[in-house]
């Protein structure tokens, strides 16, 4: 310990003289004699360093000698209480100017303690500022001894208690971001690398958290990883964005790739030591919202075949040839289910194609020109399965195979056809035919939820096509 912001220095605390009274002073403890260091310093530079030292600190810092006189006082401790080095240093205590005189004797006597107890004691005291005011700070003190080993001082290192609370509140709440927080949090570096990880985030990145420091973001993120670094790389540029952004993202995990939803905001770090703002890298908080991405895409997916239902019946309603109004109902339940639509009627032992959607260009659903044809289906054809079945079937042929255009023209299907729901056509008990959606491999497989929406399309056509049966007959 050191110096105060005069031309002295000091080996250990003490002034060389004790002022005894109230007026300031300075101390005058000579510094290190030439050689006792070993570098040949001169006082004068040892007293420049040290008082260097203590003025750039951040926390107030003041001393005492074993007579409870000031004898250092630095730049912070002014800032906090106002009082200069040359006002403080040589007062005998804190009375009758940093604190009160009703509390003077508590404070000085708690100080003061700290020069025989082993380790720091915190306090907290009420000082006075050099205008009037009262601050409450926090301190922490303890014993300095000279070069006997006997008490020879205290230090005291004190701030204000609301910027302690603060630092404390800063330091829980990362500690507690880095452990226990519900939302993933991911620091990156400039190079865009992992560098800390919470237990969040390893989780919802399918990896531990010591795997996945200092790695590239691809190595865990199949897709997605571009959209995820240019918003990372744009924080670093411009700063972080206004609002939340989500990120669809496909993992690589070891139980194969998952598609993911992360609602993520962003914070650029810098270094608070700089006078110019040098960036650190990128604060990632993210959540995985998934499911609840996955629930409203649904709902409004439903609400939308719901009205495409609601509209096609309305506008059958209005068609006097009852297969007009079979091909109108087929027009508005492609819209955004399917590209291609078949509808492939029994005519005795087999199948005949009676209309279709065009089979090179997106188009409406209309009867077959010339009338209907065979559908030459070979056997175990999936139109073929579900009639044997009277039910529901998919299939996709996007994935392991070598030539999706021949496996779709094997089956008399659109060249671009990757993916088929097949959906009997029943009314009264009897089967009429199958509907055959079609969907090309930029698109994502038939689901759960299609088939649903598919049969309910296939039953009001059914009884379309049903009843130009009938009133074919009657005529």
């Amino acid at each position: 310990m050191g110096a105060s912001r005069s031309s002295g220095t000091t080996d250990e605390i003490g002034p060389d003289e004790d002022s005894g009274g109230e007026s300031p002073g300075r101390s005058g403890v000579p510094g290190p004699r030439d050689g006792e260091d070993g570098i040949g310093e001169t006082p004068a530079a040892g007293s420049e360093l040290l008082a260097a030292l203590l003025d750039g600190m951040d926390a107030a810092l003041c001393a005492f000698d074993a007579a409870g006189t000031v004898t250092h006082w630095n730049r912070e401790a002014e800032r906090v209480l106002g009082w200069s080095a040359e006002e403080a240093v040589g007062r005998s205590g804190f009375a009758g100017w940093a604190v009160r005189r009703a509390d003077a004797e508590e404070v000085r006597a708690r100080l003061m303690s700290a020069m025989d107890a082993p380790g720091r004691q915190v306090h907290e005291f009420a000082l006075l500022r050099k205008d009037g005011g009262r601050v409450l700070v926090r301190t922490q003190s303890a014993g300095v001894r000279g070069a006997d080993g006997k008490p020879a001082g205290v230090y005291c290192a004190f701030s204000e208690v609301h910027a302690q609370i603060d630092l404390e509140r800063a330091i829980a709440l990362s500690e507690a971001l880095m452990e226990d927080a519900s939302w993933g949090v991911v620091l990156v570096d400039v190079d865009l690398r992992p560098t800390v990880v919470n237990a969040y985030a390893s989780r919802a990145l399918g990896g531990s958290r010591s795997r996945l420091l200092g790695r590239p973001l691809g190595e865990v993120v199949v897709q997605g990883v571009e959209e995820l670094e240019a918003a990372l790389q744009h924080v670093l540029a411009e700063g972080a964005p206004t609002a939340p952004a989500e990120l669809w993202v496909t993992l690589r995990t070891a139980e194969g790739e998952r598609r993911r939803c992360w609602r993520s905001g962003f914070l650029r770090l810098a270094s608070p030591l700089t006078e110019e703002p040098v960036p650190l890298g990128v604060g990632w908080l993210f959540r995985d919202v998934t499911a609840a991405k996955l629930a409203e895409q649904e709902a409004d997916r439903l609400r939308f075949r719901t009205s495409q239902l609601h509209r096609a019946a309305r506008t059958a309603s209005e068609c006097e040839d009852p297969m007009e109004a079979a091909t109108s109902l087929l027009d508005f339940a492609l819209a955004g289910f399917a590209d291609h639509v078949l509808v492939d009627l029994v005519a005795g032992e087999r199948l005949v194609r009676t209309a279709a959607t065009p089979s090179d260009a997106p188009g409406p659903c209309l009867p077959v020109s010339g009338g209907a044809i065979p559908a030459r289906y070979a056997p175990g054809h999936p139109a073929l399965q579900a009639v044997e079945r009277t039910g529901t079937v998919r299939t996709s042929g996007a994935a392991g195979v070598a030539d999706p255009a021949a496996w779709a023209v094997e089956r008399r299907w659109p060249r671009d056809a990757a993916h088929a729901l097949c959906v009997v056509l029943r009314s009264r008990g009897r089967t009429l035919g199958v509907l055959t959606f079609l969907r090309a491999a930029n698109r994502a497989a038939f689901e759960r939820t299609d088939t649903a929406y598919a049969e309910t399309v296939a039953a009001r056509v059914a009884g379309a096509v049903d009843l130009a049966r009938a009133t074919a007959g009657e005529r």
